[in-house]
């Protein structure tokens, strides 16, 4: 008991609150990438794994662009084609090569590990020892926070608006019921490549603005951000089911997303907050995901064992009476 009071006494409330800002601005760039991994888990039915490396392309080709002094709009541009390149080789792997998704972006993902490499030159390369122009940097969290937002906004605008489209719509589609798709006459192939050339831009979109925030990219800076994703995804879906229910639709799930990702990174951030080993922070990363992917499975199991019980009362009074 001794152990636990001193132990909370020596929890400092302050630094939390001053770290929540950091957090919150984190949580905004990977709801980013959080979106993209909606794109093709919850749309597409897709498990793609290569994020993990086009992740990494991202802030490895901002990093080299920015240290050559182009300007910083231009290095997210080309990080975004970078990420486009990336999700196209998985797609064709896919659908032309008949690579199960799963392998499939395994084997972009090993591939990407040693292009980054090559595009960087080394493991890790800074970017904060000169002075650049930055979109967001950790530097100036809330300025950041703001433009995070904005960026966040003009994707999930863009998106709404593509996936209202016909061919957004086929990619849907595809996802839904790909036979029925294809017995539409859709090319449902052509539609796998679309969705993971543009869910795999918006990841290497997310790790541009992640290197330029915290002021460097390495090799490993995209390792288990299939995970992150996932939890922004998950957490984001779960919470605006709880407040919305029905009524939740297409443009409010995007933005939960970037919610879910706000909240995982202050979860993570209480972890920290309460002196958990640093070396955990992947486990911890795996307890979380797996909680919010339990919660609705069991509450559509509450629910059915609940009619069941209705029923079964229902049955038992009409006996009686």
């Amino acid at each position: 008991m001794d152990f636990l009071a001193n132990y909370f006494s020596s929890l400092n409330p302050m630094s939390f609150l001053s770290a929540l800002p950091g957090n919150i601005a984190q949580g905004i760039i990977w709801g980013l990438m959080g979106l993209g991994v909606f794109l093709t888990f919850k749309l597409l039915n897709f498990a793609d794994l290569s994020v993990d490396g086009s992740f990494a392309t991202g802030g490895a080709v901002t990093a080299v662009m920015l240290i050559n002094g182009c300007p910083v709009w231009a290095t997210i541009i080309v990080a975004i084609l970078a990420g486009l390149a990336a999700g196209l080789v998985t797609g064709l792997l896919h659908t032309l090569l008949g690579i199960p998704d799963i392998l499939a972006g395994i084997l972009t993902q090993i591939a990407l590990y040693s292009i980054n490499l090559n595009i960087m030159g080394k493991s890790n390369l800074p970017i904060s020892y000169r002075n650049y122009t930055l979109v967001v940097s950790a530097s100036n969290i809330n300025m950041a926070i703001l433009v995070g937002l904005g960026i966040c906004a003009v994707v999930v605008a863009a998106m709404y608006w593509y996936f209202g489209t016909e061919q957004g719509s086929t990619i849907r589609s595809t996802g839904s019921n790909p036979a029925m798709s294809k017995a539409q006459g859709i090319n449902i192939n052509f539609t796998k490549v679309i969705a993971l050339a543009l869910s795999n831009g918006l990841v290497a979109l997310s790790g541009s603005l992640f290197a330029q925030y915290q002021g460097f990219a390495d090799i490993n800076m995209g390792r288990g951000a299939i995970v992150i994703g996932l939890a922004a995804v998950i957490i984001g879906e779960v919470l605006g089911e709880a407040i919305f229910r029905k009524h939740m639709n297409f443009i409010i799930r995007m933005l939960f997303v970037i919610v879910g990702g706000i909240l995982y990174y202050i979860a993570m951030g209480i972890v920290l907050w309460l002196k958990m080993p640093t070396d955990d922070t992947k486990l911890f990363t795996a307890i979380i995901v797996a909680i919010f992917l339990a919660v609705p499975y069991l509450q559509k199991k509450r629910k059915t064992s609940f009619k069941k019980v209705a029923k079964m009362n229902a049955k038992n009074a009409q006996k009686e009476g």
